[in-house]
């Protein structure tokens, strides 16, 4: 399936499934759509980043968490969780839910991400293997590391990333 005839699921600010619509047209209108981003961490609490390819149709070259995507629709959130795990970073690991939310933002060419993001955490021990087409680039940092970068050069980020950041810091502080 080309990425172009890749089927969303849209909804509504509470997730509750409000029909389906083609990955671009959500993307160039601005549809509210269910999507997930996931942080995955290893033994000594440093968090997988990764810098998206280059030629990504939004947000190429900027860095992000561990993994994001959508699922397609009649895939439960978790299946497709695990699905672009492996498609992107070349391995699966358990994920936790923590949160979701909702967020809108203007990116790159002309295109709107509005998603609700349901945020989900694993562990792995090991050497992600990325598919190039997907990640140019990949490093562990630790979170304080993170926020610095972030708050010195937040242009270099994908525009999700820091809401899901704090998000998910503020709910393990707890």
């Amino acid at each position: 399936m080309q990425e172009s005839d890749t089927l969303l699921i849209a909804v509504d600010v509470h997730d509750r499934e409000a029909g389906v619509v083609d990955k671009m047209t959500a993307h160039r209108e601005g549809i509210l759509h269910r999507a997930f981003s996931i942080f995955v961490f290893d033994e000594v609490d440093r968090l997988l980043l990764q810098r998206r390819a280059a030629g990504k149709y939004h947000s190429g070259g900027l860095w992000s968490n561990t993994c994001c995507s959508h699922p397609r629709a009649g895939e439960s959130l978790l299946d497709a969780a695990h699905r672009r795990l492996g498609e992107e970073m070349g391995f699966d690991c358990s994920l936790q839910p923590v949160f979701g939310f909702v967020y809108r933002a203007a990116l790159d060419a002309g295109l709107v991400e509005h998603e609700y993001d349901h945020v989900l955490v694993g562990r792995f021990r090991g050497t992600p293997a990325p598919d190039a087409r997907e990640v140019d680039e990949w490093k562990w940092e630790h979170v304080p590391a993170v926020q610095s970068q972030l708050a010195a050069g937040p242009e270099a980020f994908t525009a999700w990333f820091k809401l899901a950041l704090d998000g998910l810091l503020a709910r393990r502080a707890c």
